[in-house]
């Protein structure tokens, strides 16, 4: 039975995982950074992410097995996903004791990196030789800003942009590196109590909404303008994260 208290926490998670499922499904990216930021409306951030893990973990999986070539997705990104799994792990323990305040300012800031690499190419081109130290580079970037915020769309979005990779293979691309690097952020916030047994429960519900709003994004990015829904979602995501950055001015 689901505790009573837990109700509204249920009702604003389920509103926000079909938000952001939906943005996911259109871009390829987005979930974790729009969930956590419209969950931190309403909760504190050690709770959103918590709730975002396993949602993240499915849709991501969904989204991999969905695009296929999975063993030629495994080849080609392995090093920067082991790269990106070492470093959430040390950043999740390492941050285990990180106040709401620097939790906020962090995922304030990334929510607006995410807008500015998104809108612009702010990343120039990344030849083919050099295609391993850009990959360990931006997996050691994941690494730190996902183990913190578990939205690691920025830096992952600019090497990608920088490898000049088509829309199939984004999609592809993404869905592998978050996968691997969700695994290491829930067993780290299952071993520092971050996520408890009702949080997990509710998790493992909210990927009702985010496999939903993903399938409705699917749709949406082969029938509608990609385009500007996407400046719609970035507008709106400079909002969200100039809103975490003043709460985190003015927190408590």
């Amino acid at each position: 039975m689901i505790p009573v208290d837990m109700l509204p926490l249920i009702a604003v998670a389920s509103a926000a995982f079909l938000i952001a499922g939906t943005v996911k499904g259109i871009a390829g990216i987005g979930l974790p950074t729009a969930a956590i930021a419209l969950m931190t409306l309403f909760t504190d951030p050690r709770t959103a992410i918590a709730l975002v893990l396993f949602p993240m973990i499915g849709s991501n999986a969904w989204q991999l097995w969905r695009e296929g070539e999975i063993i030629r997705t495994a080849k080609r990104y392995w090093l920067f996903s082991l790269v990106l799994f070492a470093g959430v792990t040390i950043t999740a323990f390492s941050t285990r004791d990180a106040g709401d305040r620097f939790l906020l300012v962090a995922l304030g800031v990334v929510i607006l990196i995410f807008v500015a690499v998104s809108w612009k190419k702010l990343v120039p081109p990344v030849p083919d030789r050099y295609d391993t130290a850009a990959q360990v580079g931006f997996g050691v970037f994941s690494g730190f800003i996902g183990g913190m915020t578990a939205a690691w769309g920025p830096p992952m979005a600019m090497y990608l942009s920088a490898r000049g990779v088509q829309k199939d293979e984004f999609v592809r691309a993404t869905g592998f590196m978050i996968f691997v690097g969700s695994l290491p952020l829930c067993y780290a916030y299952a071993r520092l109590g971050f996520l408890t047994g009702p949080l997990s429960g509710v998790s493992i519900a909210m990927l009702i909404p985010a496999i939903a709003g993903f399938s409705l994004g699917e749709i949406l990015r082969r029938r509608l303008s990609v385009e500007g829904f996407r400046n719609a979602i970035l507008i709106v995501f400079v909002f969200l994260g100039l809103n975490l950055i003043r709460r985190a001015i003015w927190y408590g």
